[in-house]
């Protein structure tokens, strides 16, 4: 059963349709589940922590913060250089991104832009099979380069204890504690705040359905700030004749890795390097077994080559899908990157797979998804700043504009008091 083959142009809607509407998993189910325990976390704070952590995670606690200062680890030396590494490389990269107060002299009035970082965040770190600390690298290293002065990590207990990796990695980003609470009730803990974890502004991180039916929930009260809404794990890949197709294959895979609703699309003129591509997929299904079922049903059912008759229609539906990963290996890379628009990340040329801004070339790995790059960014600095105006007039400039504030205060039904109040500074009327 070979991955689709779709040969297109921009009027086939037929045969594309379904790749542009924008997957987002569905969480009403998740959310009628989960209200009664936000509820329970609001009202009873640890006690509900504790109770469906014992219920939920078999783990009976007796405390759900600790300090990752009191703990010693053993991380094998070779892990510790990857990890400072990839830290390096996305520091580098998110300092270019710190933004300066400035003000300007506009019509005689000083008037500028004062950046302040958001006062606090949790950092959500799935734990078990799905644990993932570079998004912990992710999550923390631009946040810490904004000024956010409080930062906690929520993470699940183990029965084995918490791995040591996720302690070594709060350690060196300085984070002021660990809550060992995970599902809705951690993402509760963070929003509402309890007896020993405060409340935290804005949560950041990937998690489980419930997880992100919490988090879209207490974001849409009002509650929390939240990072762009997540849904499966997606690349876009725009190829021509002179691609790798071994390597296309490959990059395919490395999404489809993360779960069977995953997606991968390869854009392409190139009907020879479409079979191609399908051919290896096939091979590497049966060279590289693991996590076989999985792969075969992204791949199968979620992906597909569209092979269209031009470049710029390969690029007219990548800007119309806005994936969240890119991949451009063509022989005109930087022309056609020029021409994109909407994309979480973009990786440039043959040997730039996702993998690569996933773990340590230095970009940030948590990106919109489900045709969310039209709107949303990656996360970066500016995620974890608020932009606050300001002015100072001056009494020549208010002077000078008032018979303009009271002509539109006048057409608005509103000279009575905001035309009077820039009127009683004028002259004569002080």
């Amino acid at each position: 059963m070979p991955i689709p083959i779709l040969q297109c142009d921009r009027n086939s809607k037929d045969q594309y349709s379904r790749f542009l509407l924008g997957a987002r998993e569905d969480l009403s189910a998740a959310t009628a589940r989960i209200l009664p325990i936000l509820e329970a976390v609001r009202t009873k704070g640890d006690q509900a922590l504790l109770s469906y952590t014992e219920k939920f995670d078999g783990i009976k606690l007796s405390q759900v913060t600790i300090d990752p200062k009191q703990f010693k680890t053993n991380i094998d030396p070779k892990i510790k250089e990857a990890f400072l590494r990839a830290k390096a490389n996305i520091e580098d990269f998110h300092l270019a991104q710190k933004r300066e107060s400035w003000s300007k002299i506009i019509d005689g009035n000083r008037l500028g832009v004062k950046y302040t970082p958001i006062p606090s965040l949790a950092v959500y770190a799935p734990g078990g099979k799905a644990l993932y600390p570079s998004s912990v690298l992710m999550g923390i290293i631009p946040a810490k380069i904004a000024g956010v002065p409080s930062i906690q990590l929520i993470t699940p207990p183990q029965k084995e204890g918490l791995p040591e990796i996720l302690v070594w990695l709060a350690q060196i980003l300085e984070i002021d504690r660990i809550v060992t609470v995970g599902g809705a009730q951690g993402i509760a803990a963070a929003a509402y705040g309890t007896e020993s974890v405060p409340k935290s502004e804005f949560i950041v991180g990937p998690g489980n359905a419930y997880v992100a039916a919490a988090k879209s929930f207490l974001s849409g009260q009002g509650l929390i700030g939240i990072d762009s809404p997540a849904g499966p794990s997606e690349v876009c890949i725009i190829a021509d004749g002179s691609a790798n197709a071994k390597w296309i294959a490959c990059d395919m895979l490395s999404q489809a890795e993360h779960g069977e609703d995953s997606s991968a699309i390869l854009l392409t003129t190139d009907l020879t390097l479409a079979k191609r591509v399908s051919e290896e997929l096939e091979i590497a299904f049966v060279e590289r077994p693991k996590r076989l079922q999985m792969k075969q049903k992204a791949i199968y059912e979620n992906s597909a080559v569209l092979v269209f008759p031009n470049i710029d229609d390969c690029i007219w539906f990548s800007n119309e899908l806005a994936p969240e990963h890119l991949e451009i290996q063509t022989e005109n890379n930087e022309i056609i990157f020029s021409k994109i628009d909407h994309a979480g990340s973009v990786f440039l040329g043959p040997y730039s797979p996702v993998a690569m801004g996933d773990y340590i070339s230095g970009t940030n790995h948590i990106l919109p998804t489900a045709r969310g790059s039209r709107i949303y960014s990656s996360l970066g600095v500016d995620t974890f700043l608020k932009r606050v105006t300001f002015q100072e007039v001056t009494k020549e400039s208010l002077e000078t504009l008032y018979p303009f504030v009271k002509l539109m205060s006048e057409l608005e039904g509103l000279d009575e008091e905001h035309g009077t109040s820039v009127k009683v500074r004028t002259k004569g009327h002080e």
